[in-house]
């Protein structure tokens, strides 16, 4: 192959690996309820100024912004940390003893409650962004933990297609805290 050929082959393919990756960037969510209504009801929620979101049916109070970033003009801005199980429970208590969201009982969700705010007909995330914006379709840490022989381990949903898994707590993977609302 030729000197100019081959400098046109590589600068095609930085082309379209730069394509890709901005597609991939860019890449909206989609949400389909032509077949069966929304699994997380809007109308279910009270959205409050702070940040928060209640539950109804539940009665869970939801930071609407992942640990790591701050709510600000109904957004959820800064970038999401990933911490370990045991990171996680102590970001969990360092905001509780700091008292800087408005409560001191925030604790990181048990798999039934972090799945409840998963919405089935969405993808990338499985999440209403409405309530929940900014949530990367990643995996996020519950307290829910398997007995021996997974000593060690705890369970992660992932708002993307990846579903619940049982993860080695020392994986790193995000938090989304949450408290009683009763």
């Amino acid at each position: 192959m030729s000197g100019q050929k081959a400098l046109r082959v590589a600068a095609c393919a930085c082309v379209v690996g730069f394509l890709m990756s901005t597609f991939a960037v860019h890449a909206s969510q989609t949400c389909d309820t032509r077949l069966a209504p929304a699994s997380v009801p809007r109308s279910a929620f009270e959205e409050h100024d702070d940040g928060t979101v209640t539950d109804r049916r539940s009665r869970l109070m939801w930071m609407r912004c992942s640990v790591g970033q701050d709510w600000a003009g109904g957004r959820c801005v800064g970038e999401v940390r990933s911490l370990t199980f045991r990171s996680a429970q102590s970001m969990a208590s360092d905001i509780n003893r700091k008292g800087s969201s408005f409560f001191s009982d925030w604790r990181l969700p048990r798999a039934a409650e972090l799945a409840s705010i998963a919405e089935r007909q969405c993808d990338d995330p499985r999440i209403d962004l409405a309530l929940f914006p900014d949530t990367p379709a990643e995996f996020y840490w519950t307290t829910t933990t398997r007995p021996q022989p997974a000593e060690g381990f705890a369970f992660a949903l992932s708002f993307g297609p990846e579903g619940i898994r049982n993860v080695d707590q020392e994986t790193a993977a995000h938090v989304r805290l949450v408290r009683d609302a009763r």
